[in-house]
């Protein structure tokens, strides 16, 4: 049995960023995960757009979203410079718009609930919108301009997480691992090889496969990716439509990727990739944007988010003593990583957390009063 001080399961975004900040600390930090990055990070947007994504009822969400995305840009620059790598930070803000009246209607309610909440929107006519991106079809009857929702290219802060992590000695295992409990506390993980790890800080951020700990469930997501011609951006900013009263996206890269998604389906853990999924995508995208239809189809894939009860993220102690929870992010695992691992270094050493992340502690869902008590492990 080998040990060591933290170990992190789970080596998505949130995980390796977690791994990472706790290693800053001079902690020996262990990721276990048979394939790094390759669940729903690897599906993601990378969408920084807390208004953008607000929802009726989720004012805790939209307090912690924004205060991840004042923080991202310093979170994002120190993970590159850790890292030795770019992150594809962009703060392009986003274009929200409509085709017919209905979905102009949709749009025009949600902004009265964002301006009551005092949030930075700008309405737009479909002049307005073309004028910003002309690639837009000209049924574009209207818009909303968000100025501070912004984006990333997951794939590469993930790569800039991994270099940082690995910089400060966190050790990658490629297996699946289990939290090893013993006498009611965690002391370490059981990995898929048999063997062991014994920690006095075990941290899951297995995303939606964390049920055995916590109240998640998967929500699958499937989305598309193009490949714009070299020097020929269809796209300037991130752009969400509202298409017949259905939600799309396009996100442009800087490299010429465009990204189209994505679906939400309660199906269980179905990884599967469906022909009416991607139809609907693609023809919802180039009802905005006409031009997608001559682009190339770089990848389609199905990943599972991470949902929780309410849609809040569970960051705090679990239901056992030595185990951390960093988890339930659902749609906004990019945006919240930073916030997230900042969060759980502080509590491994027994510091306060801000109010926005204190909201996330898993004992809203009756975690056990133990386990709660018992943070600063370290």
């Amino acid at each position: 049995m080998q040990s060591c001080d933290v170990v992190v399961l789970g080596g998505g975004i949130v995980g390796t960023a977690c791994a990472w900040r706790l290693a800053e600390r001079g902690r020996r930090v262990v990721l276990a995960d048979p394939d790094p990055g390759g669940g729903a990070s690897r599906a993601a947007a990378g969408m920084l757009a807390p208004v953008s994504e607000l929802h009726h009822g989720e004012r805790e969400l939209l307090d912690l979203s924004l205060l991840a995305a004042a923080g991202f840009r310093r979170y994002a620059a120190e993970a590159g410079a850790a890292g030795g790598a770019g992150t594809g930070y962009r703060d392009c803000g986003t274009l929200l718009v409509a085709l017919d009246a209905g979905d102009r209607a949709r749009l025009a309610e949600v902004r009265r609930a964002q301006e009551l909440l005092g949030l930075d929107v700008q309405a737009l006519t479909g002049r307005e919108c073309r004028r910003l991106e002309p690639f837009l079809d000209p049924a574009v009857s209207g818009g909303t301009l968000v100025r501070g929702d912004h984006q990333v290219d997951p794939r590469r802060l993930l790569g800039a997480l991994r270099s940082a992590a690995a910089a400060h000695g966190v050790r990658t295992v490629p297996l699946r691992g289990e939290v090893l409990v013993e006498d009611g506390r965690a002391v370490g993980v059981r990995l898929g090889d048999g063997s062991a790890l014994r920690a006095p800080l075990v941290v899951l951020a297995t995303g939606a496969r964390a049920q055995e700990h916590a109240p998640v469930r998967p929500v699958k997501g499937q989305v598309a990716r193009l490949r714009m011609p070299a020097g020929q951006h269809l796209l300037q900013r991130t752009v969400r439509g509202v298409v017949r009263d259905r939600d799309v996206y396009l996100v442009p890269r800087e490299d010429g990727e465009l990204v189209v998604g994505a679906t939400s389906e309660d199906r269980g853990f179905d990884e599967t990739v469906t022909a009416g999924a991607v139809h609907d995508l693609l023809r919802d995208a180039q009802a905005l944007v006409p031009g997608t239809s001559e682009l190339e189809l770089v990848e389609v894939l199905a990943r599972s988010r991470p949902g929780s009860p309410d849609n809040l993220p569970l960051i705090g102690p679990g239901d056992v003593p030595g185990l951390l929870l960093a988890v339930g992010h659902h749609r906004n695992g990019v945006l919240l990583s930073g916030v997230t691992a900042e969060a759980v270094a502080a509590l491994a050493d027994g510091e306060p957390i801000a109010p926005e992340v204190a909201a996330c502690d898993p004992g809203r869902f009756g975690s056990r009063t133990a386990a709660r008590e018992e943070v600063g492990v370290l």
